[in-house]
């Protein structure tokens, strides 16, 4: 089926189907009330399909259009591809992503809660920010400033690529992740890394950061840890200035030379 430009086709609907279907007009779902797609394409004229709605579930469907889902309850996105996915997914609740790729994906998921990602390929920088309880596997960032003022959030065996990761957020634990982009995981609050390592580039890490962290790599510099406990194979460079926070006792080893200070390694 084909729905030709236009304005709110189907608003204030409830339970539709659609299969094999083509949307080229502007707001054709909001406060739609239980929706399945399946194979169908979102042109971009079809900008800000689906907001204030509830029960969507969208299988092996091409999304052109920007700035969709917004304000929605339940949401499930399977084999789903947006190309152009800036501001998409705000102030969302309950969302399930399974093999999900977005890209251009600036802003994407902000505000939003009760989020399952698993195999989520992104690229789009300020992803995540405000986001609540929030799992993530098998997954690549692509996210400059992704997961800022974040809150219980959990990442294992992904990618994160991007300056300033994690900044300002609460509960994030990653597992198993590369991480790469300067200044990781800063004025961070209850942090917590298992098993993961970091890249070259993933220098000043850790300031002002309450921190729980085994990484399994060299690290390149650690500047300023507020308090817990960073073990990994080796520190090239430990920063502890006069701008050090109280309580300013975090414990910095490796691995062969256990339990040393920041300042007996620096």
């Amino acid at each position: 089926m084909l729905i030709l430009p236009g304005e709110s086709a189907l608003k204030e609907t409830s339970n539709i189907t659609a299969v094999n279907c083509e949307f080229n007009g502007k707001y054709p779902f909001w406060h739609t009330h239980g929706f399945t797609a399946r194979d169908c394409l979102f042109r971009e004229g079809a900008r800000a399909a689906l907001w204030y709605s509830d029960h969507l579930k969208m299988e092996d469907t091409l999304i052109l259009a920007p700035k969709m889902f917004r304000e929605m309850q339940e949401l499930q996105l399977k084999n789903v591809r947006l190309p152009h996915a800036a501001e998409t997914l705000w102030g969302c609740h309950g969302i399930s992503l399974e093999d999900v790729s977005a890209d251009e994906g600036d802003y994407i998921l902000m505000g939003s809660t009760d989020i399952s990602a698993v195999r989520f390929n992104l690229n789009g920088n300020y992803s995540f920010q405000k986001a609540r309880n929030v799992t993530i596997a098998g997954s690549v960032l692509n996210s400059k400033d992704a997961f800022w003022e974040s809150e219980n959030v959990t990442v294992r065996d992904s990618v994160l690529n991007g300056e300033y990761l994690g900044w300002h957020s609460k509960n994030l634990t990653l597992i198993n992740c590369r991480i790469s982009g300067t200044q990781p995981l800063c004025y961070a609050e209850n942090l917590t890394l298992k098993n993961c390592t970091m890249a070259e580039d993933a220098d000043l890490a850790f300031e002002y950061s309450s921190v729980e962290a085994e990484v399994q790599s060299r690290i390149t510099s650690i500047k300023n840890p507020l308090t817990g406990h960073i073990r990994c194979e080796q520190c090239d460079n430990i920063i502890i200035d006069a701008n050090l926070k109280a309580p300013g006792d975090c414990i910095i080893d490796t691995f062969s030379n256990p339990q040393k200070s920041g300042a007996a390694l620096a």
